[in-house]
This record gives C-alpha cells, sequence and structure tokens, in this order.
C-alpha cells in the first residue's frame, strides 16, 4: 500500500455549520484559501442546504464564488437534493457530495426521511451529475453506533455503503457520528465494507468525542484506507447527536501521519498558523493537541 494519505479538510462545512454565531462570509472564504494554501488536496467548501435548516451556510453561493481556486485543490460542497444541486451548478461546483446514515432512527431525526427514502433523493442528482461530468463522494453517518437507536449493525453500513458506491459515489467516508468507536470497532467495519466496495474508494471520518479518533484511524491505516477526513482546530460537531463533540483536527492527523514516515503534502506549521487564526476568530482555544503543545513550546 501506498504511503500517502490524503486528507479532506471539512472544517469550512462541516467544521463551522453548528456555530451559533454566524461567521462572517470574508472570514470563511479567508479561510478556505488559508487551508488550501497549506498543501491540503481537498477542501470541502461548503453545503447547499436549505439556508432555514443551516442558516451558518446560507451565503455558500458566495463563499464559492469569493474562493481563490489553486491548482491540484478540490473545493467539494455537500447537497441534499436536486434543489441544491442546481444552486451549486450555478456557481460552477464540478465536485459535489451527498449524504446518508447506516441509521434509520438518525435519518429519520437528520432529514426526515428513511435510508431508502434518502437514497432515492440522490438518484435523480447522480444522474445530473453523471450527464455533467459532475464527481461526486458519498456520506454514510453512524456507522459505529447512533444517539437514537444505539449499535448500528455492520451489515447496515455494508449495504449502505456498497449502494452508493454502486450509485456512481467515486468515493464513499464512513463517519462514526457520535465518536463512541474503538479501534477494533473501526477495524472490523472497514474491513466488513471493503469486502464490498473497493478500499481505495473509501474514507474514514471520526469524531474525537472519546478521545478515540487518532486511535481509529490507525487502525483503519492498517487495514489499507488511505483516505482521512478531519477538520481543522477540530471544529464540528453534529447538530443531530446531542453530545458530540468535534471532528478529529487535522493538525493531530497530520502530525501522526508525519510521525509514522506518511506523506500528505502538507504544511504543519502553516495548518497550525491556520488552526490558530480560526480558534480566535471563533473565540476560543482551538481543539488541537498539536497546536497547543506548540503554543505551550514556544
Amino acid at each position: 500500500m501506498s504511503d500517502a494519505v490524503r486528507i479532506v479538510e471539512v472544517g469550512p462545512r462541516d467544521g463551522l455549520q453548528n456555530e451559533k454565531a454566524i461567521i462572517a462570509t470574508a472570514d470563511k472564504v479567508a479561510l478556505i484559501d488559508r487551508l488550501s494554501a497549506t498543501g491540503l488536496p481537498v477542501v470541502e467548501a461548503t453545503s447547499f442546504v436549505s439556508p432555514k435548516w443551516v442558516p451558518q451556510l446560507a451565503d455558500a453561493a458566495d463563499v464559492y464564488r469569493g474562493i481563490t481556486r489553486r491548482a491540484g485543490v478540490d473545493y467539494p460542497v455537500l447537497v441534499p437534493n436536486l434543489q441544491g444541486y442546481e444552486r451549486a451548478r450555478e456557481v460552477g461546483v464540478t465536485h459535489i457530495a451527498v449524504f446518508t446514515a447506516a441509521s434509520e432512527a438518525f435519518n429519520r431525526r437528520n432529514i426526515n426521511a428513511s435510508i431508502e427514502e434518502s437514497l432515492e433523493r440522490f438518484a435523480p442528482v447522480m444522474e445530473r451529475a453523471k450527464a455533467d461530468g459532475v464527481r461526486v463522494r458519498g456520506y454514510v453517518s453512524t456507522v459505529l453506533g447512533c444517539p437514537y437507536q444505539g449499535a448500528v449493525p455492520i451489515a447496515d453500513v455494508v449495504r449502505v455503503a456498497k449502494v452508493l458506491h454502486a450509485m456512481g459515489c467515486e468515493e464513499v467516508s464512513l463517519g462514526d457520528t457520535i465518536g463512541i468507536g474503538t479501534p477494533s470497532k473501526a477495524r472490523d467495519m472497514l474491513r466488513a465494507v471493503a469486502g464490498e466496495v473497493p478500499m481505495a474508494a473509501l474514507a474514514v471520518h471520526f469524531h474525537d468525542t472519546y478521545g478515540q479518533a487518532l486511535a481509529n484511524i490507525l487502525s483503519c491505516l492498517e487495514e489499507g484506507v488511505r483516505v482521512v477526513d478531519s477538520a481543522v482546530s477540530g471544529t464540528g460537531g453534529c447538530p443531530y447527536a446531542k453530545g458530540a463533540s468535534g471532528n478529529v483536527a487535522t493538525e493531530d492527523v497530520v502530525y501522526m501521519l508525519h510521525g509514522m514516515g506518511m506523506t500528505t503534502g502538507v504544511d504543519l506549521d502553516a495548518l497550525v498558523d491556520t488552526g490558530r487564526w480560526l480558534a480566535a476568530l471563533l473565540g476560543r482555544e482551538t481543539s488541537s493537541k498539536v497546536t497547543r503543545a506548540k503554543g505551550a513550546n514556544e
């Protein structure tokens, strides 16, 4: 397996969507531009969901128009349905992401639809994306547990991931939405999904609620996964998962990977500076342990 790991930075979308205070469009654009300047290959820019549901991202079109695109950097956006897809295409989006969950209860609470209904909503989006030459990523939430139904059978995770891949998602991100997973459970889940979906088409997305994210990522790297989602400064959470803390910090993931001799193409010092800038903007301390440690030693 390659020693190169592709980091998918989700801070500008997944990280900011739960912030109660509205962040200025110019600051969101500045964050994306700072992140893309660090060498990150993928920066998820925003989400074209209804402003009624996610007021923080109501400026999605303006943000996407405002970013300075760097060669070699991907800027995917989340779309919930055909209407969101059309809004995204109006501003030139060429890479989208769709989302569902492995838990029926979570899907009902999150998007007021069953898993099957959510997949049916994606069908016209996938058809249009294929016709337009737009790349599609798929997210599967609650792969290691649900705040409403508890345990989620691995078979359900496998089934949903397999359907998304078959529908045309070039990459499927497996998300531990409430961060309750442990390394052996993460490994078993990934191994089962990889039995039906090529490992090269899989990514992992861990929240750090119980401090297990890095350990879970390591166990999945050992299985062969080479795409990892993370958020600068450890921002994020889930508005539908009570108590779920932020994503694993990108700074901490990069530090671990570099310490293992793996390559990311990311300038860690520039990333730490960006995390500090964002934490100051949000008015709180960074969640990145690497950034805290570097600050204490400077």
